[in-house]
């Protein structure tokens, strides 16, 4: 009985189902560009974003947990993700002595060269997002809010 002991809150009647619409919307596209990926590269959408991430951090890598607070994961998650990749050698993993949550993760050359690919058929997939259509200022708005939105979380 969590709930008796919430305070309610004054809700707009449009509050709820944007919200889901927003979720439902980005689970969609999230789907889609997965799709698109494991297709065409053979990896997917989330291993593309640990590429990104590890690509951004440079030749020193990232950690388990910084690469999993760059993309939104837990550390464990990013290390199950981060197997398959090592696998094919898209990514190395310089384990720590000392504690294994800080071992890093680097990129490398052939996961570079997946990920420019992947980039270009990501784009490609984007380019036709009614998104891709708005006036600069629109997008401005869009990210402010967002940003807003983010920040209350």
């Amino acid at each position: 009985m969590y709930y008796a002991c919430m305070k309610t809150l004054d809700l707009a009647p449009h509050t709820e189902p944007t919200v889901l619409q927003f979720l439902e919307t980005a689970a969609s596209l999230e789907r889609k560009l997965d799709r698109v990926l494991s297709c065409t590269k053979g990896v997917s959408f989330s291993e593309y974003r640990l590429l990104k991430a590890l690509s951004a951090a440079g030749p020193t890598g990232l950690s388990r947990i910084d690469l999993a607070d760059s993309v939104g994961l837990t550390a464990s998650a990013v290390t199950r993700a981060l197997k398959p990749l090592e696998k094919i050698h898209l990514v190395v993993t310089e384990r720590s002595e000392r504690d294994a949550r800080q071992s890093l993760a680097v990129i490398t050359p052939a996961g570079r060269e997946l990920l420019e690919d992947a980039g270009n058929i990501l784009r490609d997939n984007l380019s036709g997002l009614p998104v891709n259509a708005l006036s600069a200022q629109k997008i401005a708005e869009f990210e402010t809010r967002l940003g807003e939105f983010r920040h209350k979380l």
